[in-house]
């Protein structure tokens, strides 16, 4: 008997962590639907509590920056309970700010060094999609370096070329790439980045907002509903980046299975 009720206890557990939760999001401008990561177990956790609880209910988006993104959550401006508390920084470099992921929002470094986040707030990258250069390369680095090497003499062929250039900027970032090892090897600077080929992809395809990694606790996706991103992020703002009509949430809980999540939303676990 009690063999039995060891391995009934083993094949509950076992379906417990088969199982994932889905949120969704409801706005006026539609439904979003959510999965949050296994890797940031502190931020998952306290999300789901949040939205199990209704706490997350009637917040807005009270700061929208169309090709950045959308923020909310922030409990304190509907006279609820008050949420102080911090939650410690879980970065991932297998997260990224790729349009869609959802990231904790937080005080600035200069009273929060070790960037943790706001037990509440959270944002929704909306971002825009970059150039492979743009990604792969210090363009500030480059063009000093490009700068630098023109003013020598045996370079002046290639000075005319700036000059023919000087009304085509794609022909002259093309010139200056052409430029950039010459650059790094002659002066000792740094242009090049080293960025994998996954994150490459998503910024030069889906989008995001490259520059808030490893700033930010990335801890979840919206797997359904992007286009909503793209119409909340095109309101009419006012001061603050406040948009002019709130826009409330209302948020639902459901656990469903990983194998469902990933048929139908297409999001592979990590083993």
């Amino acid at each position: 008997m009690k063999k039995l009720t060891f391995i009934i206890l083993i094949l509950i557990q076992s379906c417990a962590m088969d199982k994932d939760v889905l949120i969704t999001i409801s706005t006026p401008y539609g439904d979003m639907k959510a999965i949050l990561y296994d890797e940031t177990p502190l931020h998952k956790k306290n999300f789901i509590e949040l939205s199990e609880s209704g706490k997350f209910d009637s917040t807005i988006f009270h700061r929208v920056i169309e090709n950045f993104m959308i923020q909310g959550g922030d409990v304190n401006l509907i006279g609820d309970d008050e949420i102080d508390y911090t939650i410690p920084a879980e970065f991932n470099e297998n997260l990224f700010h790729r349009k869609g992921e959802i990231a904790a929002a937080r005080m600035g470094d200069d009273v929060n060094p070790d960037k943790e986040s706001s037990g509440c707030q959270f944002y929704i990258v909306h971002g825009k999609v970059y150039k492979e250069e743009e990604l792969t390369l210090d363009i500030n680095a480059l063009y000093g370096g490009v700068r630098r090497l023109l003013q020598e003499d045996e370079y002046s062929d290639m000075r005319q070329k700036f000059v023919d250039a000087q009304n085509d900027p794609e022909e002259t970032q093309k010139l200056a790439i052409s430029l950039s090892e010459v650059c790094e090897e002659k002066y000792g600077i740094q242009i090049r980045k080293n960025i994998s080929e996954d994150v490459l992809k998503a910024y030069t395809t889906v989008g995001g907002v490259p520059h808030l990694d490893g700033a930010y606790t990335v801890f979840g996706r919206i797997v359904e509903g992007l286009d909503i991103i793209d119409k909340i992020a095109a309101v009419k703002t006012g001061p603050a980046d406040k948009p002019l009509e709130d826009i409330p949430m209302i948020f639902k809980i459901k656990k469903i299975s990983k194998a469902k999540i990933t048929k139908d939303y297409g999001y592979t676990y990590p083993k």
